[in-house]
């Protein structure tokens, strides 16, 4: 008894093209010709096939397969790999489930990282993009407090969004004098601001080079000119507060050098 590709593949479920591919990796051995040239398969290669087919219904990959049979000496070991990749794929799905539930209760789109579903519904389209996009640069812990940031209300960031494009200098000027004090007690209360690309995923430098490039995308001209001016003054009183620091320590130093202490 012989079988034709297309009789083998009826009978195991399976199709001409899958039997071909099997045969292209290892999996199936080419079985003899007859003298039209037709492949003759025999029960061996049935049995092959269903076996496939069954290895494949429990999940199982070609290349997974491929290396059970190089495990023959220790089945047991081949079967315990399979299933830690299948708690894996288990853990994976209900993880899955478990943001999906997230986002339909807070009727997020399905496009929002998880964390920021529950704020979503406040979020303009550009926030959400800009927000999808830090969600790639930071960690999650990182994001998560990020999160927490933006649910606080902010009437700043609100006038930010409400910037024209051809806002004068004048604008532009009052808007980053109010900006700075804002971001400045930011800062302080979240001291990991000043350092947030610090465990990004990406590395510092392609982060800042993506943020970079996002700012650019999702901010009118006036206001990048805000948010310019704004870490201008910031970084001024910065350097002042350092200069103050440096002539408090040079006194002490001083004091002491005078009184021999």
């Amino acid at each position: 008894m012989a079988w034709s590709t297309r009789r083998l593949a009826k009978l195991t479920d399976s199709t001409v093209k899958a039997i071909r591919h099997y045969h292209e990796i290892g999996l199936l051995d080419e079985p003899e010709r007859a003298a039209n040239g037709y492949k003759q398969y025999q029960v061996a290669h049935l049995i092959r096939m269903l076996q496939i087919k069954r290895l494949r219904d429990l999940g199982v990959s070609l290349s997974q397969i491929a290396a059970m049979e190089r495990a023959d000496e220790d089945p047991d070991e081949a079967i315990r790999l399979l299933d830690a990749e299948l708690a894996a794929t288990i853990e994976r799905l209900n993880r899955i489930r478990a943001e999906l539930a997230v986002i339909l209760r807070h009727r997020a789109p399905m496009h929002v990282p998880p964390m920021l579903a529950p704020i979503s519904q406040d979020l303009s389209d550009r926030e959400q993009s800009l927000l999808t996009v830090f969600s790639a640069v930071f960690s999650e812990e990182s994001m998560e407090k990020v999160r927490q940031i933006i649910a606080e209300d902010d009437d700043i960031q609100a006038a930010l969004d409400a910037l024209p494009p051809d806002a004068d200098d004048a604008a532009v000027a009052r808007l980053a004098e109010r900006m700075a004090p804002m971001v400045r007690r930011s800062r302080e209360k979240h001291p990991w601001l000043n350092d947030l690309l610090a465990d990004s995923p990406l590395g510092v430098e392609l982060a800042g080079n993506t943020l970079g490039h996002a700012v650019v995308e999702f901010y009118n001209p006036a206001q990048i000119r805000v948010m310019q001016r704004m870490n201008a003054i910031l970084e001024k009183e910065t350097a002042a507060d350092d200069d103050q620091t440096r002539q408090s320590l040079t006194r002490k130093r001083e004091r002491r050098t005078t009184t021999g202490a």
